[in-house]
């Protein structure tokens, strides 16, 4: 067994998830205190803040592959940036502390604090490249779509594989002006587009996991949100599909001087190349999970913690003593 090999199977036999299901956490209540106070930075800062102190308590060997902030200058974990004691398996992470931080800002619902592991090396290095052509369908549609589908074809094939007519599907569309044309045709075929501001790695959970009311994710969002929702999407069995879509003429150059491909279509296991993933959420705002509350002295979250090699998908409630935080 070589080096490599040796140092995936660590990660197989630690089970980490309860370690970043409690860095979710963290982060989610520090994030909490700003909901609707109209400062998503203040937020964003916050749950940087506690996720980098609960991140560097954990035996492991961190790398972040995924960071956040560098598009907006928002605060940030940057790509590059070392976590954890050092003492144990090597890993990729990616990160959002605050996933939809203009929902957190307006109190809007499905802001999330969310975080995914796999092997060093596993995960796609987006490099300078901020936007990603994205199709996220459930695991019954994986093998049947391709990204670049007319949209009525599209939505034809998702309706037909999930046993529904086109009317009945529900397409989340992030709220762009570039996505105006997607909307629609979507309408245009009778189908409904559920729209937000932000929060595609959010969107690509909703169209993959079951009974949340939305059947795919379509539309151009972030890339970094790409990876992090792909090791998600490897646990639930369904499919993102995407192709590096740059926003302007410099994010063009960048990404082509970087070597990146402007035509390649990645898969999910082209975005994560290995099944060793964990991927753990924790909701600031109410929506698909419950959002931070704060009660009689006592702080309530509500997570997902997933994990590839189990095949597992846990709900996770916790409680706080407020003071003792």
């Amino acid at each position: 067994m070589n080096q490599n090999t040796s140092e995936r199977n660590n990660v197989l036999e630690r089970n980490l998830g309860l370690d970043i299901l409690g860095v979710t956490e963290a982060a989610a209540i520090a994030a909490s205190k700003w909901v609707g106070r109209g400062d998503k930075n203040a937020g964003d800062g916050s749950a940087v803040d506690a996720m980098r102190a609960a991140f560097n308590q954990m035996d492991f060997d961190g790398i972040v592959i995924i960071g956040e902030g560098e598009k907006d200058e928002a605060p940030m974990l940057f790509k590059g940036e070392q976590l954890g004691t050092k003492k144990g398996p090597k890993v990729d992470v990616a990160i959002d502390p605050v996933e939809g931080t203009s929902l957190l800002a307006k109190g809007r619902p499905n802001s999330i604090a969310t975080i995914s592991l796999a092997p060093r090396g596993a995960m796609f290095d987006p490099g300078p490249a901020f936007y990603m052509k994205k199709l996220a369908v459930p695991h019954e549609a994986a093998g049947v779509v391709e990204l670049d589908m007319p949209v009525a074809e599209l939505l034809k094939k998702v309706a037909r594989a999930l046993g529904k007519d086109v009317r009945e599907l529900t397409v989340f569309v992030l709220e762009k002006e570039r996505h105006a044309e997607i909307s629609r045709e979507i309408f245009k075929a009778g189908a409904r587009v559920q729209s937000h501001t932000d929060g595609d790695v959010a969107g690509a959970l909703l169209a993959v996991m079951p009974h949340t009311g939305v059947d795919l994710m379509l539309g151009t969002g972030g890339t970094p949100e790409g990876v992090l929702a792909a090791t998600a999407v490897k646990v639930l069995g369904g499919q993102i599909l995407g192709r590096l879509d740059p926003q302007s003429d410099e994010e063009k150059a960048d990404v082509l001087k970087a070597g990146l491909s402007l035509t390649k279509v990645l898969g999910v296991d082209d975005l994560v190349k290995s099944d060793d993933v964990y991927f753990a959420a924790t909701g600031i705002t109410t929506g698909f999970l419950k959002g931070v509350t704060v009660d009689d002295h006592k702080v309530s979250t509500h997570s997902v913690l997933m994990h590839r090699k189990l095949g597992s998908v846990r709900y996770v409630d916790a409680v706080y003593n407020l003071h003792r935080l």
